[in-house]
């Protein structure tokens, strides 16, 4: 059995397609590994390039009929895959191929399940993009403490056999790259960094934006609804109670009795603490299902 797939979420790459098609078989041939690309409905001609690719047995093509996304790209390529380990890389050549072998011996010396490709200051441009991604890393480290300095890191290597439990669990949007994650450390799996070189990108444009920024936070809201909502509802049912008390105590203390608003606050907490044990208890029923082995 082959240790290790790749695979290549492709959406509108025609332009890098030609020149990386050949790194990426070459790569894959000297170093026996898979390869599964994945066009994801391109509308420009992707589709024709990846059928015109030399028949190779360690390559597959995939083709969606409509554009799912870049994480339903992903899951696409990880149900076909029968390795081990799986490795994801982006279409737009920044990826050093070299990278993945450093990613797999950390993830073998380390006896990881998920190593993250790290790119470092160095290779970050100061951008409203990076502005984004320091928010969805302040929000992540909130809602579920973790470590981790490039989150958004496209290049990631791990389990497929986790990858297989925990995708569904996951977005079908770009931020399935943060939240698949977040979904392994939330399930008490061992995710380390490791540095890799980025390049400048090969040519087209990419479909990252303020939006992709915005739908991550919220898709990682989801998540922690998904595998711990005490983590919110909680805080939010102390602030109410406390702003309940913090506004009622006084009144109370002058013998005017206890304030509409101050009453509101606390019935309010009382909800949210409620609301917060019953969506605890259906976590709990998803989270069994989950981590049923597919």
């Amino acid at each position: 059995m082959k240790k290790l797939s790749i695979i290549i979420p492709i959406y509108n790459e025609a332009e890098n397609l030609p020149h990386l098609s050949e790194e990426w078989t070459a790569f894959c041939k000297k170093n026996g590994f898979d390869l599964i690309l994945v066009n994801d409905g391109s509308r420009d001609r992707t589709r024709e390039i990846l059928a015109n690719l030399p028949k190779s047995d360690f390559v597959k093509v995939l083709n969606h009929k409509v554009n799912r996304g870049y994480g339903g790209a992903i899951k696409t390529g990880i149900r076909n895959v029968e390795t081990n380990y799986v490795v994801t890389v982006d279409a737009d050549g920044q990826h050093e191929l070299s990278s993945i072998l450093d990613l797999l011996a950390k993830l073998e010396a380390c006896d990881a399940d998920m190593v993250i490709g790290a790119r470092g200051k160095a290779n970050r441009v100061p951008s409203l993009r990076n502005t984004g991604k320091a928010l969805i890393r302040w929000v992540s480290r909130m809602l579920i403490p973790n470590k981790i300095s490039d989150l958004n890191s496209g290049m990631k290597l791990y389990r497929t056999d986790l990858a297989k439990q925990y995708m569904d669990a996951c977005p079908d949007s770009m931020a399935y790259s943060d939240v698949i994650a977040l979904t392994f450390i939330s399930e008490g799996a061992l995710v380390v960094e490791h540095p890799i070189i980025i390049k400048p990108r090969q040519g087209g444009k990419s479909t990252i934006n303020l939006h992709s920024a915005v739908n991550t936070v919220q898709e990682i809201i989801n998540m922690v609804m998904f595998f711990n909502p005490l983590r919110i509802f909680v805080p939010v049912s102390v602030i109410c109670f406390l702003a309940g008390l913090g506004w009622g105590l006084p009144i109370l203390i002058q013998g005017r009795g206890l304030s509409v608003g101050s009453l509101f606050a606390f019935i309010v907490s009382i909800i949210c603490m409620l609301l917060g044990l019953v969506a605890e208890q259906l976590s709990q029923i998803r989270k069994m299902l989950i981590r049923t082995p597919k």
